[in-house]
């Protein structure tokens, strides 16, 4: 499908390497995924960068940054948008909504639909919509349409679509995806939820959607009428809570008192094992859950476990917390799982922890072993509890086998 001619070899050498990686990554379910990786120029979609980063596999690319330096739009890496559209089996024929766009994952959608299917793509930022509605045509495929559209409504006058891929970090699942997908439709999303995203790929059940697959990935926010802005509370110097439900409340007065006071460490005798896992077990387990984000130097002074500087679970209960730690066990496969707690109910508050970490060694780890529903309601009607999360439209309902 691809019009330009292959006039750099480098570029052509280079893009051979990034899918052979992929492959030996595992990451290709489809001979149809990985002949796309390997049609699409990506170098023309990263214009200014080196080749070297062009086709990097696992590297993504800044686009645009706001004021601050902060990511608004970036080109993901190739790994993760060649794992998402496997998520979405798209089809030759089909109709395909992408929202966010590059321009490069656009390409890779064409061509997988092929000459009969249709692709759109669309984008908040006119800066971004011109930019990639540019580089598409530099590439050879002006079949691609650019819309600029806030995503959140959908793209009403391309509907309906037999896939819609979210190329954003999306908080919610406005009602308008929902509609404009066809009765086979899928919408492949990176939903972010009590400080984690994952990528699921929802089909229809009746009026909910249920998520076929899920794999970790990481995403800029959407903006837009969908955006949304988890909090950041700083309970002391180094330490800060993200949080995702607006509602809840912290004592942070009482939690920084307990930040430097002797903690209680527990080990649990479980296995340490699938990260990504675990830690989407331990965020839906309990709306007390919420993300713990330290300082290296607090983890130097031995206040605090390593595992704080990327974000961690942690269990928040008054003035008391608990977070997961690990530590070598040979007898637990590598690696054992244990807890840090800090606070008057320090003991409490670990054991609900251990426990936690004990049922998912025992009961569910493995791929795959999460189930996840999401049912809309009407605005604010979601309440959070084990196993629910609340959205401002809905709530995504986590069950484990």
């Amino acid at each position: 499908m691809t019009t330009v001619r292959e006039t750099d070899d480098t570029a052509a050498s280079l893009r051979a390497a990034m899918v052979s990686e992929l492959r030996e990554m595992g990451v290709f379910q489809t001979e149809a995924v990985a002949n796309a990786v390997a049609t699409v120029p990506r170098h023309l979609f990263a214009e200014g960068e080196p080749l070297q980063a062009a086709y990097a596999a696992n590297k993504a690319l800044v686009i645009k940054r706001d004021e601050s330096g902060n990511a608004l739009s970036s080109l993901s890496a190739t790994h993760i948008q060649a794992v998402m559209l496997e998520q979405a089996e798209i089809e030759p024929g089909m109709r395909v909504l992408e929202v966010g766009s590059g321009g490069y994952n656009a390409a890779l959608i064409a061509e997988l639909v092929g000459e009969t299917g249709a692709v759109v793509s669309a984008d908040i930022d006119a800066e971004i919509v011109e930019r990639a509605r540019a580089c598409l045509d530099t590439a050879g495929y002006e079949r691609v349409q650019v819309v600029l559209a806030d995503a959140d409504g959908g793209v009403p006058e391309h509907a309906p679509f037999d896939r819609i891929i979210v190329t954003a970090g999306a908080w919610d699942i406005p009602p308008a995806w929902r509609e404009q997908i066809s009765e086979r439709g899928r919408i492949v999303v990176p939903l972010r939820m009590r400080g984690i995203t994952r990528s699921f790929a929802f089909d229809r059940d009746g009026e909910d959607l249920v998520s076929a697959s899920y794999r970790l990935c990481g995403f800029v926010p959407m903006q837009g009428s969908g955006a949304y802005t988890e909090r950041l509370l700083q309970v002391t110097d180094g330490v800060a809570l993200q949080v995702d439900d607006q509602r809840q409340e912290f004592d942070t007065e009482d939690l920084a008192a307990t930040v430097h006071a002797p903690h209680l460490e527990v080990w649990s005798g479980a296995a340490f094992d699938l990260p990504d896992e675990l830690e989407l077990f331990l965020v839906t387990s309990t709306p007390e859950m919420v993300m713990l984000h330290g300082s290296k130097d607090l983890v130097d002074q031995g206040v605090l476990a390593l595992s704080v500087t990327r974000g961690v679970p942690a269990l928040v209960v008054g003035g008391s917390f608990a977070y997961r730690t690990k530590r070598p066990n040979e007898e637990t496969g590598g690696f054992e799982s244990g807890v840090f707690a800090h606070g008057p109910e320090a003991e409490a508050v670990a054991e609900r922890y251990v426990e936690l970490l004990r049922r998912w060694t025992s009961d569910h780890r493995r791929r795959g072993a999460a189930h996840i529903r999401y049912m809309p309601m009407p605005e604010g009607a979601a309440e959070p509890s084990p196993g629910v999360v609340a959205k401002r439209l809905g709530a995504v309902e986590v069950s484990w086998s």
